[in-house]
C-alpha cells in the first residue's frame, strides 16, 4: 500500500514539473516576442527604415509589385530573425495597401 502511495505521489510531481517546466518555457517564449515586437515597431519610426522605405519605393518605380497601383506600403517578404533592420532590400517590396492586408491575412 506504501509503495502505490509513493509511486502516485511520484507521479504527481513529474506532472508538476513538467507542466511548470512547459510553463516557464512559454513565459519566456512571449517575453521575447514582446522585446521584439516593440524593436520593430520602434525601427519603422526610425531614420534607417524611412530611408530604406523610399529606396525601395524609389526602386519599383512606386508601383504595387502584385497589381500595379500606386504603392503606399513596403512589406517585408522575409525577416532578418536576428538583426531586425539588417534585411536586405531585396527582402522588401513596394506594395498598394490593398496587396499588404492581403498579403497578411
Amino acid at each position: 500500500m506504501d509503495m502505490d502511495y509513493e509511486g502516485l505521489v511520484t507521479l504527481i510531481l513529474v506532472i508538476i514539473f513538467v507542466i511548470c517546466i512547459f510553463t516557464f518555457r512559454r513565459w519566456v517564449f512571449n517575453v521575447g516576442r514582446k522585446q521584439r515586437r516593440d524593436y520593430y515597431r520602434s525601427y519603422l519610426q526610425s531614420d534607417d527604415w524611412k530611408r530604406k522605405r523610399y529606396v525601395v519605393l524609389k526602386r519599383d518605380n512606386w508601383r504595387c509589385v502584385y497589381c500595379g497601383a500606386r504603392a503606399t506600403q513596403v512589406h517585408h517578404k522575409r525577416y532578418a530573425k536576428r538583426n531586425i533592420g539588417k534585411e536586405p532590400i531585396e527582402w522588401l517590396v513596394s506594395v498598394c495597401k490593398d496587396c499588404h492586408n492581403s498579403q497578411h491575412h
